[in-house]
């Protein structure tokens, strides 16, 4: 009988599968752990485990790792699917319930809910406040996927009319969910009364709504962030509410959490805060369990169709003869989608020399990376063709008529009636490498975090950035350089250890002089 074992406090429902062994074990040390592994075929965890290369060492049978929510930050996805163990997770089990959330949130800021809560605690009773209707005012979403549909769907039940800004999404989905899609983020706040951020946070969406957004604003709009802090610009949001042009906001995330004690938005009888509740209910957590249990208990029984993580959901004879080709789909994926700068309509997936499979699962690979930094799920290997077709997105797989100078190459090339962009990659030994940039030949080994700039060739131009960087505090720890053409134009590729700041960025792309155009990716 398959065995699982639970390591974290977890609400695991009343379903029962009778050929499973279920040992529910919350909070056990690592030690003990290391210990008692071995046996079983499957894990179920939270937050608290931290299921790295030594645990999946000592668990020489795991076939499953179960995850109860969305992150598997404290999973080692890569030394998972070395090792052909599926991870799984239950990101949707939260939806309902982060959907809520920011309804309450919006209808406690438009009625003074925090204020009026504070001055009957003090022995205050002010009936002079008035609030005001959501019924007949305009919602405006930033960000319709999963949860951002949910809200939506509740706001059109209040009687709001409701729009939204998402370049991924297709005006058909917008127009089946009775939305009106915006062309722009700006068009979007204009015309809106209340505004709720649905959107992962991401290089493109970091403090995307910042003074000019919340300026376009009707006066007396109000803000809900229920998403992730950094989104909305917090100062910038303390200013408007300062002014009186924005009438109250509210939040559940912040940039740092827990926020200080004297953080401006806290002093602010206008702004409703909760301390990132968006998943905890006790429906939403009674969900999280039942469904990682079930999902977990399936996929031992042979369905693995359902929050597939990784690679391990195909055949492991595929997922062992493509090998690190599949992690280098996901990153040619992901680097695409940052390089792209508009809506994307295609992917075009190129293969050249030989490979050891069929290698068409590589491009869902690449499909799967590609989705990763608009989606505020995480898309998988089940799913990933789905949503990009969803999307309007379509994936194309041809074979190059000529080879790329490797023995095996992948190109993948992101269009769109603004966009052209394309990286190729390749497996060097056991290494990932990049080996071109918009047509750029240069080989780089992708890190964490990524500067590729298009720059000026001329003397001193690349020292200038790296003096910038070090006056910051970036170190540089890789760098390569490309020069194509006689238009004077060359590329070259850092490799961070961390990701530089908006501050710093600026500065960077204000050296107009010098840099052509600069890009942050993060991998």
């Amino acid at each position: 009988m398959p065995r699982i074992l639970v390591t974290d406090t977890i609400n695991l429902g009343t379903a029962r599968f009778p050929d499973i062994d279920v040992d529910d074990r919350p909070g056990i040390a690592r030690d003990e752990l290391l210990d008692v592994i071995a046996p079983y075929d499957a894990i179920i965890t939270r937050s608290r485990t931290q299921v790295d290369d030594g645990l999946l060492r000592a668990a020489t049978n795991l076939k499953v790792i179960g995850r109860g929510g969305v992150g598997v930050d404290n999973i080692d996805v890569e030394a998972a699917s070395r090792r052909g163990i599926l991870v799984l997770n239950a990101p949707e089990a939260n939806n309902v319930s982060a959907a809520e959330l920011a309804i309450t949130l919006m209808l406690a800021a438009a009625r003074g809910v925090a204020r009026s809560d504070r001055l009957v605690r003090a022995g205050v009773w002010d009936r002079s406040f008035l609030g005001r209707e959501v019924k007949g005012a305009r919602l405006g979403i930033v960000g319709l996927g999963r949860i951002g549909s949910l809200v939506a769907k509740r706001a059109a039940g209040l009687g709001m009319s409701v729009a939204a800004f998402d370049p991924y999404i297709t005006r058909r989905r917008a127009e089946e969910l009775g939305v009106e899609l915006c062309d722009t983020l700006t068009d979007l706040m204009a015309r809106s009364d209340f505004v709720t951020v649905h959107t992962p946070f991401t290089e493109e969406t970091r403090g995307m709504i910042g003074a000019a957004e919340l300026a376009a604003m009707p006066r007396g709009g109000i803000v809900v962030n229920a998403a992730r802090g950094g989104i909305v610009v917090e100062d910038d949001l303390a200013a408007a509410l300062e002014s009186g042009h924005l009438r109250g906001a509210g939040l559940d995330v912040f940039v740092t959490e827990p926020p200080p004690v004297d953080h401006p938005l806290l002093r602010r009888d206008d702004v409703v805060v909760t301390a990132h509740l968006g998943a905890n209910t006790v429906e939403a957590q009674r969900r999280v369990g039942s469904e990682i249990l079930e999902r977990t208990a399936l996929a031992l029984l042979g369905d693995i169709s359902r929050g597939a993580v990784n690679a391990p959901a195909m055949a492991p004879e595929v997922v062992k003869a493509l090998g690190r080709f599949l992690e280098l789909g996901e990153v040619l994926g992901r680097v695409a989608s940052q390089l792209a700068s508009g809506r994307v309509r295609e992917l075009e997936v190129e293969f050249s020399g030989t490979f050891a499979v069929d290698p068409d699962p590589i491009a869902t690979a690449v499909t799967k990376g590609f989705l990763e930094p608009i989606l505020d799920e995480p898309p998988n290997y089940i799913n990933a063709a789905a949503i990009a077709k969803e999307r309007d997105i379509r994936v194309s797989r041809v074979v190059a008529a000529r080879s790329r100078g490797y023995t095996q190459h992948v190109l993948v090339s992101a269009r769109g009636a603004d966009v052209d962009t394309a990286v190729g990659g390749t497996v060097l030994g056991d290494h990932i490498r990049i080996v071109s940039i918009d047509g750029y030949p240069i080989e780089i080994r992708p890190e964490r975090a990524m500067l590729i700039c298009t720059n000026y060739d001329r003397p001193g131009a690349i020292g200038r950035v790296g003096t910038v960087l070090g006056d910051a505090g970036v170190n540089i720890s890789g760098m390569q350089l490309s020069r194509v053409g006689d238009d004077g134009l060359a590329m070259f590729a850092l490799t961070l250890d961390a990701v530089p700041s908006d501050d710093v960025l600026d500065v960077l792309r204000g050296l107009t002089d010098v840099i052509h155009g600069l890009r942050a990716i993060r991998l």
